[in-house]
């Protein structure tokens, strides 16, 4: 699992967010078939992105709200065009950034216990991530930027046990010895339309200039999905937010990565004023993401990970893509956004009916491939933001898919929905300051929940039996700055989680969680 380590900047129109965060300073066999279920998969997707696009673009918000907002976005870009030292057109940036995250959960009752579950007799685990950022301006519209990432640690359990798992830079990939990555390799285009265009603050993953807000941007190399989509002001970045998987992401998007988050893609952006549409489309690794060490790997990391490991998925059967719509928009000069989501995966897993079947018949260590075959897997997501009045902040998180095949890479969730609340310490005159509440319940189909209590795995979950309850969890953080000056900020944050049902599990838990994290940073054009 991974973050986003910036809010996408590369959507057209949010000047009033980049005031605010200015001021704020996803083995292939052979003799594998498909199974015959296109069609409708690939219609609902369709249809989906149609309703959402009509409905959204022209009923939220309503006609009134819409014109003061976009009276108030021409206002602040003109005020924000004036030449600045964040806004003059870079040739090249870099930054750096580490996160030390140390999780710990004391025991807790449990009636059983499985491969996959979380340990009860307590564990305490650390994790580090380091990333050194560098961008380079190519051609007129043009970037290129690059993401070397070293990571070590582990996640408790070994990143099992829970769904919205508590560290989300604990990866599937856990390692006692510093492992290293070209995390992000890509280039980026952008192909303006004329009009009026907008400054783009220098980021990690962005270079400082002007971009016409009506254009469209393609990008294509390795990145991740979570660059371009599901992005939330308030709760995408577990380097400094909140830090569960459930409420920095949406858990039932089985989106395209490797193990640690990353993979060859493509996306397009159209930008305009006050909305963007968004497509991504990924390569799929060959296999599930059901162990740690190289279990999830697409071909690219044989190359771009050390130790390297990954196998490449058959191109036109194992991909996963996406497209959504962001609607931006005010209400009372307060910011808000709502985004719709679609994807549909493609790649070659086990149906849980047939697996549970195999389960049955012969017992837990069945060699589920048996029962694999091409299938597709689609879903739907909702995320929404929006500031209630200055440094305080609402938002949620809704998801669903099918439900009816092994999930691929991310978690096991087929249902979700999330709600909190972030707020920000200029209310108690610690501007650097972050306050976050927010919760997170998750379930599973039917059929997923046969084939747990059959003793299948999945990604998270395996108990090897199942009573079954929607996994709950509650997170709250506070994230201190204790540093900043023009080029270095250090971050301290205390986090706490109640699970209850972890993985789905009425027989275990409840189970308390608590973080701590260091974070620091340097941004030499800030």
């Amino acid at each position: 699992m991974l973050m986003s380590p910036f809010v996408n900047l590369n959507r057209g129109g949010r000047i009033v967010q980049y005031i605010r965060e200015t001021a704020a300073c996803g083995r292939t066999r052979p003799g594998i078939t498909r199974e015959p279920a296109a069609g409708i998969s690939a219609r609902i997707f369709t249809t989906f992105a149609i309703l959402c696009s009509s409905i959204i673009l022209s009923i939220l918000p309503n006609q009134a709200i819409a014109q003061n907002a976009i009276a108030s976005d021409l206002s602040a870009a003109a005020l924000l065009l004036e030449p600045s030292a964040n806004t003059k057109e870079q040739t090249w940036n870099w930054h750096l950034q580490n996160t030390d995250i140390v999780q710990s959960a004391p025991a807790f009752p449990a009636k059983y216990s499985g491969t996959n579950s979380l340990n009860p007799t307590g564990n305490t685990k650390e994790t580090v991530s380091l990333d050194l950022y560098a961008g380079l301006r190519l051609w007129s519209g043009a970037e290129a930027h690059v993401d070397g990432l070293m990571w070590q640690g582990f996640g408790l359990s070994n990143t099992h046990g829970v769904e919205s798992f508590p560290n989300g830079d604990a990866f599937k990939a856990g390692t006692q010895i510093p492992n290293l990555a070209f995390a992000r390799l890509f280039i980026q285009q952008n192909i303006g339309f004329g009009g009026d265009t907008e400054p783009i603050i220098d980021s990690p993953l962005t270079l400082a200039g002007t971009r016409d807000i009506s254009r469209l941007t393609l990008t294509f190399g390795r990145f991740t999905p979570l660059d371009i989509e599901d992005q939330n002001a308030y709760a995408a970045d577990a380097h400094s937010q909140f830090m569960s998987w459930g409420l920095m992401a949406n858990l039932v998007w089985d989106y395209g990565q490797d193990t640690i988050g990353y993979g060859p893609g493509f996306a397009a952006q159209l930008n305009q004023l006050n909305w963007t549409l968004s497509y991504v489309i990924f390569c799929m690794p060959p296999y599930n993401n059901f162990q740690n060490i190289g279990s999830n790997d697409t071909g690219d990391d044989q190359y771009l990970i050390w130790p390297a490991r990954g196998r490449w998925g058959q191109f036109f059967h194992s991909w996963a893509m996406g497209l959504e719509l962001e609607r931006r928009y005010e209400i009372n000069d307060h910011p808000g956004a709502i985004r719709p989501l679609a994807y549909l995966n493609s790649a070659s897993v086990a149906s849980y009916h047939a697996a549970t079947a195999l389960l049955t018949a012969v017992g837990p260590n069945v060699d589920l491939s048996l029962a694999q075959r091409y299938r597709y897997k689609y879903g739907f997501g909702l995320n929404w933001e929006q500031e209630v009045i200055k440094n305080v902040g609402v938002f949620s998180r809704m998801g669903w898919n099918d439900g009816q095949v092994q999930a691929m890479q991310f978690c096991d969730a087929n249902w979700v929905g999330s709600l909190g609340v972030s707020v920000q310490g200029d209310l108690w005159q610690r501007p650097g300051d972050t306050f976050g509440l927010g919760s997170v319940i998750s379930g599973a189909t039917t059929q997923q929940q046969r084939y747990l209590n059959a003793g299948g795995l999945g990604i998270l979950a395996g108990d090897g039996a199942l009573s079954y309850s929607p996994e709950k969890t509650v997170e709250a953080y506070y994230d201190v700055q204790i540093f900043k000056n023009s080029l270095v900020s250090v971050h301290l944050a205390a986090d706490y989680q109640f699970v209850a049902d972890p993985a789905f599990n009425s027989a275990r838990g409840p189970v308390s969680v608590f973080l701590g994290r260091l974070h620091w940073e340097i941004n030499p054009w800030t």
